[in-house]
């Protein structure tokens, strides 16, 4: 399974308990569009924060070059 059909599973796991939980009468799921959005972007910028820093990210002229350096060595 790739995450997309996890993402996908997971969301209509929660619409049909929401759903269930609604024609019982009962409250739905306690979450507001703003509460979900919060989630959605907290775990977005922490998963774009750990690429970041698990990337190797050349800043300096010298880490460049010593990129440039190990491509061509890797290509031969």
């Amino acid at each position: 399974m790739n995450k997309g059909t996890i993402a996908r599973t997971a969301v209509l796991i929660i619409a049909l308990v929401n759903q269930v939980l609604t024609m019982a009468g009962l409250n739905p799921l306690p979450w507001s569009d703003e509460s979900i959005y919060t989630v959605v972007t907290g775990v977005l910028t922490v998963g774009a924060t750990i690429v970041a820093w698990w990337k190797n990210n050349s800043f300096t002229e010298k880490a460049i070059r010593a990129d440039h350096y190990l491509k061509s060595i890797k290509s031969k």
